[in-house]
């Protein structure tokens, strides 16, 4: 596991996903057997963010093969259905967020974490409809304790009342890294989740330069501290606060080089 020790939080760092064909004899060994390829990801890997949750239920035996198949300090994230949050008005989707919950996450037992429900970019602000959603997302689910951090992709989201909704509720919004979206870096949970999508093919092996990886991973280290680090785009820049966990994930870009720089700054933050 990827940690720091002492006054720190804990630091996990992933992709999303790990089933893509151009990772094998990159990524995954040539002859690795393909039902062998998560096995292999959670031996190099801390985290991953599951991204067939978003198009779809997937099976209660499926969350507990994926549990038994990871180390077991391993966490998964999740990307909530979009059924729930693709839709003009958000107070309605209480029925789908229920079905979510029931459909067997809680097989992921301990290694459950954060739960990443995603916007359409064309996704306005409304403080009211918002603030209705939020309160539709449960705290716990089972017994066990939920975190939950929202993708906003539209210039309206950077405003204090959606941050104050985000603190109210202690609900975490992505910090989205190195591209064209929106980035609002306000600490608003006791965790941040951040997804950083600038591998690029002209980088290098690891998809990022070595100047970018050392910079992510000082972020990630200040995140984990309880700091705010520098250069990133605020609302409303939070005084250093408690230790947080930090989930950070490899996404988009150059995704043949994902993984690699995933264990790039595992590498780094260790």
């Amino acid at each position: 596991m990827t940690a720091l020790v002492g006054k720190a939080g804990k630091i996990r760092i992933g992709i999303g996903g790990w089933t893509y064909a151009p990772w094998r004899g990159v990524f995954y060994p040539d002859k690795l057997p393909q039902k062998r390829e998560l096995e292999y990801a959670g031996a190099h890997l801390t985290s991953i963010e599951i991204n067939g949750t978003y198009y779809g239920s997937q099976k209660p035996e499926s969350f507990a093969k994926w549990r038994d198949e990871t180390p077991d300090d391993f966490v998964f994230s999740l990307k909530a259905p979009r059924f729930a949050t693709n839709r003009r008005v958000l107070a309605d989707a209480g029925e789908t967020i229920e079905r979510f919950f029931n459909s067997g996450v809680t097989e992921l037992g301990d290694k459950l974490g954060p739960i990443n429900w995603q916007f359409m970019a064309t996704k306005k602000f409304d403080p009211g409809d918002f603030e209705a959603f939020l309160k539709l997302l449960p705290q716990s689910v089972g017994g066990r304790d939920l975190r939950h951090v929202v993708e906003v992709r539209h210039d309206s989201f950077r405003t204090p009342e959606f941050t104050g909704l985000l603190r109210k509720f202690g609900v975490a919004a992505v910090v989205a890294g190195d591209s064209d979206y929106p980035q609002i870096a306000d600490v608003t949970a006791p965790f941040v989740y951040a997804r950083i999508m600038g591998t690029r093919e002209d980088a290098g092996p690891d998809g990022y330069d070595d100047a970018s990886l050392d910079l992510w991973a000082d972020r990630a280290r200040t995140w984990a501290s309880g700091g705010a680090p520098e250069g990133l785009d605020y609302v409303e820049k939070p005084a250093t606060g408690a230790p947080r966990d930090v989930f950070l994930y490899v996404i988009s870009g150059h995704k043949v080089s994902n993984p690699a720089a995933a264990m790039a700054l595992t590498g780094r933050t260790g």
